[in-house]
């Protein structure tokens, strides 16, 4: 397998979506994603702060402490971005052999953060970048705040191991490291043999990949101090509809 350790290229908004087509995969510097998603750098900095308040997930099947998270699921179609009733986080066993097949439901997120100017420009944003790539009439919009942190020695971003989500689109942003060695990105076709490692760092930059080509995972990581932790936002872009459980996924 061909993997390069090289830091990636960021891609200008202008070759976003150009680029995104031709290799299945972007990575966008923090200044692009306000550019792209016609807010500030600063308002999009301004949210870090509601990652401070994430409930443990109890849901981790390795027994581990090191993940909090909340979730959030929208429409959005056009400019209209309507969130839908709190739903259970589903996936599938062939997306998530470890978290697969049952219904978590997750802490919903703070309505001070969505209902923001901010938030709402971020994920309509997005919408519109992936709508010039693959123009569809709703997209099916899943948000997850995260926090990994280093409570067990160790923090898992991706337990599951390397993975796609069962999306057509899937946008993961580094909002913090703090205190922390590890957490490394990385990104591999589905179908070939290409892949690449990097470390994102700069706060809300971004990597967005085409979700039906492209398998990716983020590596453990560990204090280099007493303490460290690591914050992300992952939004999922679908066309066809929500995964839901069999079961409904409604309370």
């Amino acid at each position: 397998m061909t993997i390069s350790t090289l830091s990636p290229p960021v891609t200008p908004a202008k070759e976003l979506v150009q680029s995104l087509r031709t290799n299945g995969y972007v990575v966008v510097s923090a200044e692009t994603v306000a550019e792209i998603t016609k807010t500030s750098l600063s308002d999009l900095l301004a949210l870090n702060i509601f990652w401070n308040d994430l409930p443990r997930d109890p849901y981790l099947k390795d027994g581990g402490r090191y993940r909090y998270r909340r979730h959030a699921s929208y429409e959005i179609k056009g400019d209209a971005l309507v969130a839908v009733p709190h739903r259970a986080h589903w996936q599938s066993v062939d997306y998530n052999a470890l978290h697969g097949g049952i219904e978590r439901w997750f802490e919903p997120m703070q309505a001070q953060l969505t209902g923001s100017p901010a938030w709402k420009s971020l994920l309509l944003g997005m919408a519109h970048v992936l709508s010039s790539l693959k123009p569809v009439n709703t997209w099916f919009v899943e948000a997850h705040e995260f926090r990994i942190d280093t409570t067990d020695g160790i923090g898992r971003p991706t337990p599951e191991g390397a993975h796609r989500d069962g999306h057509d689109f899937v946008a993961v942003f580094i909002l913090d490291r703090v205190g922390i060695k590890g957490g490394e990105t990385r990104v591999f076709e589905a179908n070939g043999s290409a892949g690449l490692r990097f470390t994102l760092s700069q706060p809300w930059s971004l990597l967005l990949m085409n979700d039906e080509r492209m398998i990716h995972e983020s590596t453990p990581i560990q204090p280099v101090g007493a303490h460290g932790h690591r914050d992300t936002l992952v939004l999922t872009y679908r066309s066809n509809g929500f995964q839901d459980s069999p079961n409904g996924g409604q309370q």
